[in-house]
């Protein structure tokens, strides 16, 4: 599975409805060649498989190729090419052709997925030696999308034709675009014989991955929308869709860092001018949020505010919150803005600007720790895993 968006969507949905009636190993969000090369030896320590579902990022010219040979895919799923990573690709054509490696390393035998509707993907069936199904709202996609509605509080769903069938589908996610990596995924499924019943059942119950347009629900706070991971320039603006159709006494839109264009203020300008128009508020956080150029009035208004520091977010987001109101939290990893939603449901004291760990807060797990504590934390769990372990070698009992 690649793409420039929704691999890891992709991956999962595709492990969950594939182990609906078989064994899957499933590799995912760390997507270089040492993870893979990690993940086989565990697949081959682990057993046997039926399938191994795999994401495949690309991180510079070159990197694919490397991959695909380790592989040796039957299965190259393509969800989308857009310029992400600009400081190494610089145009849309040479993310293309590093995402093509993938399509060409699949024997005459394999299978291609491509999105109908990308120029730069469904033309990498030119050239494939393998039999290649399309997706997408085209109309001459092999598996065409129609009626695709989403609509916060309103759950995503869409259909799905092929051939002569058709399946209603419905899924817990926030936003109308993740139709994309979820129909990659349901097609994939279909033509690895997955029955369309149990497509259409484990998709209503599959829920956004951690930090990836996730609904996190405070109780009588604030709903937050948390989209963390990544924030390339192409998903700016799908995001802000989201919330302009979103449903709730109040929208909020706090911007972190937009990906690959720290220093560019036509870019947070461009970006500030279309939230203003979906939320009632927009927030600006971290070195970049002086880009905005918002207008005196608004900044007079409280309409749009610029805060430096994550922790100052959460505070005043703390004194300012109405119940219900739905805030989305929007940035590249590196400012690890979902602290601002756990802060609602833990005691988080790791406010750290720059930490310099890729992981997520809750994969790293040290947010109710101050930083400058983790380094000893961590020894201190170490030790006590080892002595636990020693004491249960000579036979003893772990202690309480």
């Amino acid at each position: 599975m690649t793409g420039s968006s929704g691999k890891s969507t992709c991956v999962t949905l595709l492990a969950h409805l594939l182990a609906a009636q078989a064994s899957v190993h499933t590799q995912v969000f760390t997507n270089s060649i040492d993870a893979l090369v990690f993940s086989l030896r565990k697949r081959i320590k682990g057993g046997k498989f039926d399938y191994v579902v795999s994401e495949v990022g690309a991180r510079g010219e070159g990197s694919i190729e490397p991959m695909a040979k380790l592989l040796r895919p039957h299965v190259a799923v393509v969800t989308m090419v857009r310029l992400e990573h600009f400081s190494s690709f610089r145009t849309l054509e040479n993310v293309a052709q590093e995402k093509r490696a993938l399509v060409y390393a699949l024997p005459a035998n394999g299978l291609a997925i491509l999105n109908a509707d990308d120029p730069h993907v469904k033309t990498m069936a030119v050239g494939a030696r393998c039999r290649v199904v399309t997706f997408g709202m085209s109309d001459d996609a092999d598996y065409r999308i129609s009626d695709v509605r989403a609509g916060y509080p309103d759950a995503l769903t869409f259909k799905m034709h092929w051939k002569r069938n058709s399946l209603q589908l419905k899924a817990p996610f926030p936003a109308g675009y993740f139709w994309l990596p979820l129909a990659a995924a349901a097609a994939t499924a279909l033509e690895l014989g997955v029955p369309p019943e149990i497509v259409a059942s484990r998709l209503a119950t599959f829920l956004p991955r951690q930090n990836r347009c996730e609904l996190f629900v405070t109780g009588a706070g604030p709903e937050f929308i948390i989209d963390t991971v990544k924030a390339p320039w192409h998903s700016i603006d799908l995001a802000i869709d989201m919330m302009s159709k979103a449903v709730a006494p109040r929208k909020r839109i706090v911007l972190g860092q937009i990906s690959d264009y720290a220093g560019s203020n036509r870019k947070y300008a461009r970006a500030y001018k279309s939230a203003r128009e979906a939320a009632d508020q927009v927030i600006y956080v971290g070195d970049n949020a002086h880009r905005s150029r918002a207008g005196e009035d608004d900044r007079k208004s409280g309409r749009f505010q610029e805060i430096r520091s994550v922790q100052d977010v959460s505070d005043f987001i703390k004194r300012t919150a109405l119940p219900g109101e739905l805030i989305l939290l929007k940035s590249s990893a590196n400012l690890h803005l979902e602290r601002v939603a756990l802060s609602w449901a833990h005691d988080v004291r790791c406010w750290e600007s720059a930490c310099g760990k890729e992981q997520g807060c809750r994969a790293c797990g040290l947010y109710e720790v101050p930083f400058e504590q983790h380094n000893d934390y961590i020894l201190r769990r170490r030790r006590a895993r080892v002595w636990r372990f020693l004491h249960r070698l000579v036979g003893g009992r772990p202690s309480s």
